[in-house]
């Protein structure tokens, strides 16, 4: 994907972990919010002011229970930096400015910040935080430590237990991913987020907010519910097709598309929310559209021209819908608490336009 944990080995400056969940790893979208990992706190969190770096003094102290054991966080944190996918979405979303964020080169501008973010970045009067390298497998430590975090929220990373507790040695307070790496539902990274900061009833409403948007472009096309929708990216001479654990694939739900069950019966399993088709099983992948992501259109278009994609059901008189551009895939792969809203009008009329054609 197109940066190493959250897409499968998508050949690009910034390698999205196909071990993340979506990176093939675009969570849990669809029906709703999942529970967060289990939390204990002293206090009903307050409203803080908007563009203030501090959040809300109350709140504290709160223990989040995550992969690597727990993590008490006993007054609000002033300096907060993220690592990962979505964990500074959710911070900026919440009017807290990370000191430090991952650059993210695939979909980011030249200095690698997600066009999502330097919108917030510009609305809060806020400088860019520093970037830390991103090879989308080893936390740079030693960057995340010079930026001195009191907290560093990974809660949709690829943290390693030898990283977490070079991290926690050296003082800084560290929340990882609750179970599994990349797998976190984005909705979980803003509810623990704004456990994290003290702010947990605004990132109720975040919440709330970004469902409303997703219940209205449900509603103004009814046209979607019902229908069986399979999600592929197609990258590096292979086709990779995303699982019901995916963000993506629960953003669609979300918007009344279901997953046909040959998505399911075809999963090898080889990681959490993706899988490799082989062409021979293309003719399996049944469902009403197929819905590719890529880099490019001429990217998608090639391979949909290939010899090998005339396989696919849809290719021979179905309906293919198609997500391309680095920002406008990331958006949603998987999406966070500034992305989701950022790209969503132009994802829907992507799929419209894919069920008209």
């Amino acid at each position: 994907m197109p940066s190493s944990y959250r897409f499968p080995r998508l050949r690009t400056a910034v390698a999205v972990a196909a071990a993340g969940a979506i990176a093939l790893a675009l969570s849990a979208c669809g029906g709703g919010s999942t529970t967060a990992s289990s939390t204990t706190s002293s206090a009903a969190a307050s409203s803080a002011a908007s563009g203030s770096n501090t959040p809300a003094a109350s709140g504290f102290p709160v223990t989040i229970t995550h992969a690597f054991g727990e993590t008490t966080i006993d007054s609000a944190p002033e300096r907060v930096a993220s690592w990962g996918w979505g964990s500074a979405d959710a911070a900026l979303a919440l009017d807290v400015v990370p000191v430090a964020i991952a650059q993210q080169t695939y979909g980011g501008n030249a200095d690698g910040v997600l066009p999502w973010v330097a919108d917030k970045l510009t609305a809060l009067g806020a400088a860019t935080p520093a970037l830390l390298p991103n090879n989308g497998t080893d936390a740079p430590i030693e960057q995340i430590l010079a930026a001195k975090p009191d907290v560093l929220l990974a809660q949709y990373s690829g943290l390693t237990q030898v990283e977490y507790d070079r991290l926690t040695q050296a003082r800084v307070k560290v929340v990882a991913y609750p179970d599994k790496p990349w797998s976190t539902p984005w909705r979980d990274v803003v509810t623990i987020t704004g456990q994290v900061l003290g702010k947990t009833a605004e990132a109720e409403t975040v919440l709330k907010n970004i469902d409303s948007e997703i219940a209205q472009r449900a509603s103004a096309n009814p046209e979607f519910a019902g229908k069986s929708m399979a999600a592929a990216l197609y990258s590096g001479g292979s086709l990779y097709v995303y699982t019901p654990a995916d963000p993506r694939v629960q953003f669609t739900q979300d918007l009344g598309f279901t997953t046909p069950d040959s998505v399911t019966s075809l999963d090898t399993k080889e990681a959490s929310f993706y899988f490799t088709l082989a062409p021979e099983q293309f003719g399996s992948l049944d469902a009403d559209v197929l819905l590719m992501y890529g880099a490019t259109d001429d990217e998608v278009n090639t391979f949909l021209a290939s010899p090998e994609a005339k396989l696919l059901p849809q290719v021979n008189g179905g309906k293919i819908a198609k997500v391309t551009g680095e920002s406008e895939v990331s958006s949603v792969s998987p999406p966070t608490a500034l992305s989701l809203t950022w790209g969503m009008d132009k994802f829907v009329d992507d799929i419209k336009a894919g069920l008209a054609s």
